[in-house]
């Protein structure tokens, strides 16, 4: 045989080996992704079945948290009269700029005053909160020190005590220092978020890199910067979280300044909302007042989710492709 033909014939013997080896693997690779017949039909089965369930279960948990929000849009429509004589659920005469004017008109305006007040104790106290908590939750994930568990332990702890079981003994110390019934007895206990530092302190484990920590360190840069311009942009999505989770809580706290305030002139706008609402039996029209305030009290909220849920709702894109 001349060395032509061997070549040949060696050729010839790789390419129906590889030829061989390329049957193998589609047969396997077939014979796993091939359901099997049962399966395959079980799943055909409860798979619409499922998604049925799961599809009415939300329309449900939607339904019961939307119901109230449309009821409180008809109820800012109404008059009085309208309000009792007409069915719930339904427009009637449209009276929503009048009752607006209303709100905003009624004792000099106090209304404005009140929703100023809780723009700067819910906006100020959610934001200072946030970062408190992120700079914890930080912290506590990236530096080891001799009781960081007994610290976190600690702070964790709050979590588990309710801020109406602090409301009383805080307002006795503040009382002795001096600020009760001031902006800083309602702002001072919004600055604190042990849930929020527990949730930074787990994002930041997951999502912040040592490797990145110490390229920042080798580059010279100092903690703060490498906290403020590395660790942040990592953990927004937690950031984001906080600061909706600490907003809703203190623009709808009711109770803490219940209990701190006296001055109607310091009044959030829960506990104005609530003052007008106890003298509907003295002057009828307070329920217009009330339910427009309410509705014009909801806004900000709304607001917020819509103008934060593309960071929160990218950041969790990004760590899910990132993990």
């Amino acid at each position: 045989m001349t060395a032509t033909q061997e070549v040949a014939t060696t050729s010839t013997d790789q390419a129906a080996e590889k030829a061989e080896h390329k049957r193998a693997a589609q047969a396997a690779e077939a014979k796993v992704s091939r359901p099997s017949k049962a399966g395959g039909a079980a799943g055909a089965g409860t798979k619409p079945a499922t998604r049925i369930l799961v599809t009415a279960i939300l329309a449900l948990v939607a339904l019961y948290f939307l119901v109230p929000v449309y009821y409180i849009v008809v109820a800012a429509t109404k008059t009085t009269a309208d309000l009792f004589s007409t069915n719930g659920f339904l427009f009637a005469n449209m009276n929503l700029w009048q009752n607006l004017t209303m709100v905003f008109t009624y004792n000099d305006g106090i209304f404005v005053r009140w929703f100023l007040n809780s723009v700067l104790y819910a906006g100020v106290g959610a934001l200072i909160a946030t970062y408190f908590a992120a700079a914890g939750g930080y912290a506590l994930a990236k530096y080891r020190f001799r009781g960081s568990n007994i610290v976190f332990g600690t702070i964790l702890g709050g979590v588990l005590v309710p801020g109406t079981a602090t409301a009383l003994p805080l307002f006795l110390l503040f009382s002795s220092m001096g600020i009760a019934n001031t902006y800083w007895s309602v702002l001072i206990p919004s600055l604190v978020s042990p849930f929020g530092l527990f949730l930074c302190r787990i994002y930041a484990q997951a999502s912040v890199e040592d490797a990145v920590i110490e390229s920042g360190r080798i580059d010279g840069a100092s903690e703060l910067r490498i906290f403020h311009t590395l660790a942040l942009r990592s953990m927004t999505p937690a950031l984001v979280t906080v600061f909706l989770f600490q907003l809703v809580g203190i623009w709808n706290n009711y109770f803490l300044p219940l209990i701190m305030l006296a001055d109607d002139k310091l009044y959030p706008i829960t506990l104005g909302l609530n003052n007008w609402r106890s003298q509907v039996d003295r002057l009828p029209e307070f329920y217009q007042l009330t339910t427009g305030g309410v509705l014009v009290s909801i806004i900000p909220l709304i607001a917020a989710m819509i103008v934060l849920q593309k960071y929160w709702r990218g950041g969790l894109t990004d760590g899910a492709v990132k993990g």
